[in-house]
């Protein structure tokens, strides 16, 4: 009997609707998965092409700084009739970016739960279209900073949007590849900027710095087109109880007969009462609260191993380029190379993650990373000359293929499964804001390691983040856990249970019954 009075016939078929549901996701594989899913694969690749626009505008600011023109505008002349951005203001450019995403996804999280993905999205494109304007039309490194500063608001939405919308709108089977495809756009963005500020070169004008700005304007019109027209998430209806539209969003995102549609809102349904079970809120604060704390602790710190594992490195290629004696132009091609080695190893990790898991390849590609730092620190210390920076600029390019080849793209990944479907919005932007912490600092001291007006530590910092790098890697080892293959309402038990995460992979789990225990 149900609260009003009446008796209910609801619970026992949705119960042994959500156990075929949960079946099915466990033993479907990846073509079967894509047959059953298509439309869901097209909206979450069409979505995702947000961060294609934020990874272009993040990485603009940085490559900026080996352009003789953006100099000349924005930097103070030095004695030897060079311009150059001084470090406090490097920092206070890219750091005002990052401070505006930090306030950005604080409002993300609180649009997203009571909007939906679809809206937010929508509402940032807008914004970041009028914010573009400032950056435009920048007369002073202060005009350039206010810019930056309105322009990380948005830029915050996309960062977690779109991986917590591709979590939730596929199977288990597609889970890891629709999230870690983030990634690619990502380095798709950055190599584009390569591109553009090599086409610009060659002019002496202030449209070799405007044009990159403007280019900014391409993606905003088509995305609001596309958000329109998606889906919202079935999941957000579900947590709002609005399940007769959650099952119109499941027929847009699935291809299957109307059954399985049925057993697979009923598995949604029972995750969502497992988990209020375990979690009786939404707020931030029930991210600290029981179970929940430790899932929060792992998804901050993964994405926080992102930025702190020598990562920032790669977006100084260019500036070794030009140290060994190449043109800026023969320098920004050496990028696109670099970027083009990141877009492969996304591509490969797909492979990857199938076989090994993300655990796996987050701890071992971390332990690739810290070695690689090494070399390059121990490169450093031969005498200063072409050859030893052309070396330095090389290992940098092998490093950003290790990078998009693990920890870039699985990071993705972790973050969106190991939050509870529940507060996934709110994880997800903690988790972002303590990595945009995490930039702060790794941006104040790298632009004073590798300003020659600074510190001038040059390639030798490598030492330095091979040691943060390595303390990645002892963490990943005692507290990661492994989600391959794992539904959502599985990963509730284990974390539930307080399995060790070192024995997640050998866990056998009833959802249904609350109770993990280790395989045989």
């Amino acid at each position: 009997m149900d609260k009003s009075g009446q008796v209910s016939h609801v619970e026992q078929p949705t119960k042994e609707s959500a156990r075929n549901a949960l079946d099915a996701q466990s033993q479907m594989g990846f073509c079967e998965a894509l047959r059953l899913y298509p439309r869901a694969v097209l909206w979450s690749v069409g979505l995702s092409t947000a961060v294609i626009m934020e990874g272009y505008a993040v990485m603009l600011l940085s490559s900026f700084y080996a352009l003789p023109q953006f100099n000349r505008k924005y930097g103070q002349l030095q004695s030897d009739g060079s311009y150059v951005i001084s470090a406090p203001w490097k920092s206070g450019l890219s750091n005002g970016a990052l401070c505006g995403e930090i306030l950005g996804l604080l409002i993300t999280g609180i649009c997203q739960d009571r909007f939906g993905y679809r809206i937010t999205i929508l509402g940032a494109l807008c914004l970041v279209t009028a914010f573009i304007f400032l950056l435009f039309f920048a007369q002073n490194v202060e005009m350039l900073l206010v810019g930056e500063i309105l322009c990380g608001l948005p830029w915050g939405a996309f960062q977690t949007i779109t991986t917590a919308y591709a979590s939730e709108v596929c199977p288990v089977a597609l889970r890891a590849y629709l999230t870690t495809y983030v990634n690619l756009c990502w380095v798709l963005g950055q190599f584009i900027v390569s591109g553009v500020l090599k086409g610009v070169l060659d002019r002496q004008d202030q449209w070799a710095y405007r044009i990159p700005f403007a280019v900014q304007w391409v993606w905003p019109i088509p995305l609001m087109v596309m958000c329109i027209l998606a889906p919202e998430s079935p999941w957000w209806y579900v947590r709002q109880g609005r399940l007769e539209e959650a099952r119109r969003s499941l027929v847009r995102f699935m291809s299957g007969p109307h059954d399985v549609v049925d057993e697979n809102l009923a598995m949604m349904q029972h995750t969502n009462e497992l988990e209020k079970e375990i979690s009786a809120g939404t707020s931030y604060w029930e991210c600290f609260r029981g179970s929940n704390l430790r899932r929060t602790e792992i998804v901050c710190v993964t994405w926080l191993i992102q930025v702190i594992c020598g990562s920032q490195l790669m977006g100084y290629s260019t500036v070794f380029y030009i140290a060994a004696g190449m043109d800026e132009s023969a320098s920004f091609s050496m990028s696109l190379i670099q970027y083009a080695l990141g877009a492969v190893g996304t591509v490969l990790s797909w492979f990857l993650l199938a076989r090994l898991g993300r655990r796996t390849l987050y701890l071992y590609g971390s332990l690739t990373l810290f070695s690689l730092l090494m070399v390059i620190g121990f490169v450093s210390l031969a005498p200063r000359g072409s050859s030893t920076n052309w070396t330095i600029g090389a290992l940098l390019s092998i490093f950003t293929f290790a990078y998009d080849l693990t920890v870039g793209p699985v990071c993705y990944s972790l973050v969106s499964e190991l939050s509870s479907t529940r507060l996934r919005a709110k994880s997800i932007v903690l988790a972002r804001n303590v990595y945009n912490f995490g930039g702060i600092v790794v941006n104040i001291l790298i632009n004073y390691q590798l300003t020659s007006t600074a510190w001038n530590w040059g390639a030798r910092s490598a030492f330095f983040w091979a040691g943060i790098c390595f303390c990645c890697v002892v963490w990943i080892f005692f507290r990661l856990p492994e989600p391959k293959g794992r539904t959502y309402a599985e990963l509730d038990v284990l974390f539930a249970d307080k399995v060790s995460a070192r024995k997640f992979s050998s866990t056998q789990v009833n959802v249904f019954q609350s109770a993990g225990t280790p395989a045989q």
